[in-house]
């Protein structure tokens, strides 16, 4: 159950025609996953002040008993870290805090991902219902056509070819069944990528068309990709964090010191008695494995941060190519497939007319077209879940102008 809303920015209005970025906006603000790593992140930072610290000071006493209490002696002591450990320490607890950051970005692109994929799919089931049903009506005109030609034993119907029309729109149907299932599907991911439990109340569901987005040139792309990508960021800051690591190892040689002093408060005069301890770090084996597991961690990050790099380079090619292999596809499509099939309806119409062509053509023709929409709407889809992976890698899916992205430092 998400927290309080107190002090947070409040959600957006959402209306069936509100573009996908507003549905984006309310994941952000509302997800509790985004909620757990914004607290993660404010948990980190408050933890860089006590690692700046000196240790708590410890009360400590002393009583010498024979048969009455001979002497008292209560003190206080001070425990002190060796030469530049504290602020080594301090900028190790920075580095982490660091990390956690890009933990908090990272979900909350993530989030943005999912909930843009989420939408798409939902629209996406919209138009194939929308293009289904069409093609359910031209089923149904082709197979009057071919009954009424059958029956009156004029034209070129057939029995087979009723029997054959009978079957298409009999798929037809049960495909619209399975729409539906997805439907039903695509909403239960809707919910649960907004933030919204199975138990809430269904919220006002999109109405919105696909539409192709702009992405910029593959150069730009790598650009913005290797400056603000979420993981590589998140393994940049993990480097830095095993280098501070590796500073606070190399000070494991310098001993730490105990100071604090003690008062005798039965003794007339006064007794008061210095304490102090100093610890010896002699094994000089135990010292060479602590720096040599920093700096291990710290090699170890380094090549994680060289796989991450080689991993977006090839995730970024792979999703360009999806992105035009689509673009291709509807290229074809729209300036190909479609025009050609318009004109061979304008060709059966004229020739119904003109009594030398039946008229099962035209809507079987204009099944064909819808078919073709359909392949068009599937391709749409995937070059936008495509760029939404694209968005992803350059750390652009987020909207700018949510206040609690706003709060995040930028990359």
């Amino acid at each position: 159950m998400l927290l309080a809303r107190e002090g947070r920015p409040a959600l957006p209005v959402l209306r069936p025609d509100s573009p996908a970025e507003v549905y984006v906006r309310y994941a952000v603000l509302n997800h509790p996953a985004v909620v757990a790593a914004y607290y993660d992140w404010r948990a980190s930072i408050e933890d860089i002040v006590p690692a700046r610290s000196l240790p708590d000071p410890q009360f400590v006493f002393q009583a010498d008993i024979t048969h009455t209490l001979s002497s008292f002696m209560p003190g206080l002591m001070f425990d002190f870290l060796g030469s530049g450990k504290r602020a080594a320490m301090g900028r190790e607890a920075t580095a982490t805090s660091e990390v956690a950051r890009r933990n908090y970005i990272s979900v909350v692109l993530n989030t943005a991902a999912e909930a843009r994929k989420a939408w798409i799919e939902l629209a996406y089931v919209e138009e194939a219902a929308r293009l289904k049903e069409m093609s359910v009506g031209a089923l149904d005109r082709s197979l009057a056509i071919a009954g009424t030609d059958y029956a009156t034993g004029r034209g070129m119907g057939t029995l087979s070819d009723q029997v054959r029309i009978a079957n298409d729109l009999a798929k037809i149907r049960s495909e619209l069944g399975a729409l539906g299932d997805r439907r039903t599907a695509a909403r239960a991911r809707f919910k649960s990528a907004l933030g919204l439990a199975r138990g809430d109340p269904d919220l006002v569901w999109p109405q919105a068309m696909l539409a192709p987005t702009a992405i910029p040139s593959p150069d730009e792309l790598w650009q913005r990709a290797s400056a603000a990508n979420p993981e590589l960021g998140k393994m940049r800051t993990m480097v830095e964090m095993a280098i501070a690591d590796v500073e606070v190892a190399r000070k494991a040689g310098n001993p730490d010191f105990t100071l604090g002093t003690m008062v005798d408060l039965r003794t007339n005069p006064t007794l008061i008695r210095p304490l102090g301890t100093l610890n010896l770090p002699i094994w000089r084996d135990k010292i060479a494995a602590i720096r040599a597991a920093a700096e291990a961690r710290r090699d170890a990050s380094m090549a994680r941060y060289s796989t991450e790099e080689l991993n977006l380079a090839a995730g970024l090619a792979q999703m360009l190519y999806m992105v035009r292999e689509a673009d291709r596809m509807i290229a074809y499509i729209d300036h190909g497939a479609l025009p050609n099939y318009d004109r061979t309806v304008a060709t059966a119409e004229a020739g119904y007319q003109s009594g030398t062509t039946n008229a099962g053509m035209i809507p079987e023709t204009q099944l064909m077209a819808l078919s073709m929409r359909m392949e068009r709407v599937g391709a749409l889809r995937d070059r936008e879940n495509a760029v939404t992976d694209l968005m992803l890698l350059t750390a652009d899916v987020a909207p700018s102008g949510s206040p609690m992205v706003a709060a995040m430092p930028h990359s």
